[in-house]
């Protein structure tokens, strides 16, 4: 059974891989076998290095992601450097604060072009390879507890990760005939860049924390088991489907 969540001979994009989640997500694909192609707009030294620990090849792509032309060129160079690809995990994404009354039309379009309309067009630039190339493919999109809740404060990134969310099913519907797994994960509070000004709030992340039944902020890591899983043979039934990964928060 554990062959069927290896990922031997398959090569990979992971968008926004420099640090966080997607560089956890990244080196844990590595570990369980993929080569990687990482996308992202800060250094990718880091990651570089822990995927060719592991023992898998690695290329670096800076890239901003805003821009269908721009995504297109994203995956033309993964497949070119990789030889062929067969795994897109979508987690680039921005996140933009301020009481909606406040809230600019920019950092509205900064945060959907990035967290939703570079999504859409990576994903299908990654299907338009895997059909290419045949055989399929898995895209793994990231989701967000503010999929399923409205949250504060953050107007433009809960329409996206809400839209991320409807992206996945639908493109799950179109794509599984095509042998395209689409699934999601949907991360709680991680202890990252994007949660540091809650994590310095210390009314505020005593609240937070007390929602967790878990107990404590998530860490990237705690992401690696869902990714590898959804990227694997271990899934080649699941489409559609979109992963917590809360510490229990959507079930309080």
């Amino acid at each position: 059974m554990s062959a069927n969540f290896r990922l031997d001979g398959r090569c990979a994009l992971v968008t926004g891989a420099g640090r966080g989640l997607g560089q956890a997500m990244a080196v844990a694909l590595a570990e369980a076998g993929a080569d990687v192609a990482g996308v992202d707009i800060v250094d990718v030294v880091e990651t570089k290095q822990r995927v060719e620990a592991a023992g898998r090849r690695f290329a670096a792509i800076e890239q901003d992601l805003r821009g269908p032309a721009a995504v297109r060129r994203v995956v033309e160079v993964a497949a070119g450097a990789m030889g062929r690809l067969d795994i897109l995990v979508n987690n680039a994404g921005i996140i933009r604060r301020a009481d909606s009354v406040d809230f600019t039309e920019a950092d509205w379009d900064d945060v959907i072009d990035l967290n939703l309309k570079s999504v859409f067009f990576l994903a299908q630039a990654a299907a338009r390879q895997f059909v290419a190339q045949g055989g399929g493919g898995k895209i793994v999109n990231i989701a967000s507890m503010l999929s399923f809740q409205g949250g504060i404060r953050v107007p433009s990134y809960t329409a996206s990760k809400s839209g991320v969310l409807g992206l996945t099913r639908l493109l799950a519907n179109e794509w599984a005939a095509k042998g395209i797994n689409v699934n999601a994960i949907a991360p709680g509070y991680m202890a990252t860049a994007n949660t540091a000004p809650l994590r310095a709030d210390a009314a505020r992340s005593a609240e937070i924390l007390g929602r967790i039944p878990a107990g404590r902020w998530g860490q990237p890591e705690d992401l690696a088991g869902a990714v590898v899983f959804l990227c694997s043979s271990a899934a080649d039934y699941v489409h559609g489907s979109v992963l917590p990964v809360d510490g229990g928060w959507l079930a309080r």
